[in-house]
């Protein structure tokens, strides 16, 4: 098991706490965009936008760059490799306890069944 987590997963998964975020991230999968088309999407005002994008980026998830008044933002080159093992590790201990908690319940219905014959 992890017992520690980098600082720059934690900043990713406080990135991905919020829906907004995950929104926006999904958006810019499909094509990049500037902060004023990203806000429009978000019905947001452009201030909220920017602080949405700023913990983004400061997670690595998203670029941007500015040309003359514009700034476009893309995905980030992290792939969230560190995110994903992390999570898969948690996976495989609740899979194994479900599977240990399904052989308890059989294992219950088949008492039951037993104790019915007697």
């Amino acid at each position: 098991m992890v017992q520690y987590i980098p600082a720059r997963v934690d900043a990713s998964f406080a990135a991905l706490a919020d829906a907004t975020r995950r929104g926006i991230l999904e958006q810019l999968g499909r094509a990049d965009a500037s902060i004023t088309e990203l806000a429009g999407r978000f019905h947001m005002t452009l201030t909220g936008m920017k602080k949405h994008v700023g913990v983004l980026e400061q997670a690595g998830l998203v670029t941007t760059q500015k040309v003359g008044r514009v700034r476009t933002c893309r995905l980030g080159r992290r792939r969230l490799e560190q995110e994903a093992a992390w999570l898969e590790q948690y996976r495989r201990v609740w899979e194994a306890r479900f599977d240990a908690l399904d052989e308890v319940v059989q294992e219950l219905k088949r008492e039951k069944v037993h104790d019915r014959r007697k």
